[in-house]
């Protein structure tokens, strides 16, 4: 049983972190089309290695360290690959914390996207939610004082960390819109290939945060996250090179990375309240999710083919 939920979890993780990083791989292809060859093979070799060994490796180490900085950062390296019962006794204790922050994050990740961004409606009440744009910020304000008093109850850090939670999500999605506001600056000739492989490195960073708290649904095995994330960011750059034309006719996959976000925001904040919910649920939720908007995207898309098939009969090419 204990290999299968070591299988079930990295495959999880994989599809979670495609998944979230779809705009990211398509804003890439983009950019790609338009350097340089040699500039081309360094993002991709060089640009891999950073993503998964610098942001992706480091970053679940930070932010272990961040809530338990009495471990030290040697102290967190070497508590990954160990199994001393204190050392994991120490993490488990301060678990709510990353938890409640992470979940927060992941939450209003979702609501910005439910009421605010342009989308493929894929279920009935998304069109509705799009509308009421305008509640977005009263609606995460609200929600961020109830957990608040929720956690208040708990501990004050607790609390605090709910808050750094929300601080963190503004602070990112602000830097992503900038970076979609400088989308044609990156496209345009004028910018020097170093110049948009920086911003991208950067872009790209900022992407990993979403694939990386959310993993903390999954399981607090830094081992398996790094494994997961990375195998995950492996799949993602060859989607970029070779196939990412074809996935973006699968036009619902956001919405499958969106409800998983949510899913796995709610079970974090649940748990970060004591609510022991089983570690095999984050998997199954995502593949469920995404195998759902799987499907439904290719349902779309097959009616569209079936759709196109009289008219190209009807105008056959002539040599």
């Amino acid at each position: 049983m204990e290999i299968i939920f070591v299988l079930l979890t990295i495959f999880g993780l994989s599809l979670f972190e495609v998944i979230t990083s779809i705009d990211n791989a398509i804003i890439n292809a983009e950019v790609l089309s338009g350097l340089g060859a040699k500039a081309r093979r360094w993002f991709l070799l060089w640009g891999f290695l950073i993503a998964v060994f610098v942001v992706r490796g480091l970053l679940p180490f930070l932010i272990v360290f961040l809530v338990n900085p009495g471990l030290g950062p040697i102290g967190i390296f070497t508590a990954a690959f160990s199994n001393d019962p204190k050392v994991a006794e120490a993490i488990e204790s301060s678990s709510p914390l990353l938890l409640l922050g992470g979940g927060v994050f992941l939450v209003f990740i979702f609501a910005n996207w439910l009421f605010l961004e342009p989308k493929n409606f894929g279920i009935r009440g998304e069109h509705f939610f799009q509308k009421q744009g305008a509640w977005f910020f009263a609606i995460v304000s609200i929600l961020l004082t109830i957990i608040v008093w929720f956690a208040l109850k708990e501990s004050s850090m607790l609390a605090f960390s709910a808050v750094l939670g929300s601080t963190a999500f503004f602070i990112i999605h602000g830097f992503r819109e900038y970076a979609h506001q400088q989308e044609k600056q990156l496209l345009s000739p004028g910018m020097s290939d170093v110049a948009k492989i920086a911003y991208l490195e950067v872009l790209d960073s900022t992407f990993s945060i979403d694939g990386v708290i959310g993993a903390f649904a999954f399981t607090f095995s830094i081992p398996l996250i790094l494994i997961g994330n990375g195998l995950g960011a492996f799949v993602l750059r060859k989607l970029t090179v070779s196939n990412i034309e074809k996935i973006r006719k699968y036009k619902y996959l956001k919405n499958g990375a969106m409800y998983s976000i949510l899913f796995l925001g709610t079970i974090m904040i649940l748990d970060s309240f004591g609510l022991n919910i089983p570690v095999w649920l984050s998997p199954i939720i995502t593949f469920g999710a995404v195998g759902y908007f799987f499907y439904k995207s290719r349902i779309d898309l097959q009616t569209i083919e079936v759709a196109l098939k009289p008219s190209q009969r009807s105008n056959p090419k002539h040599p």
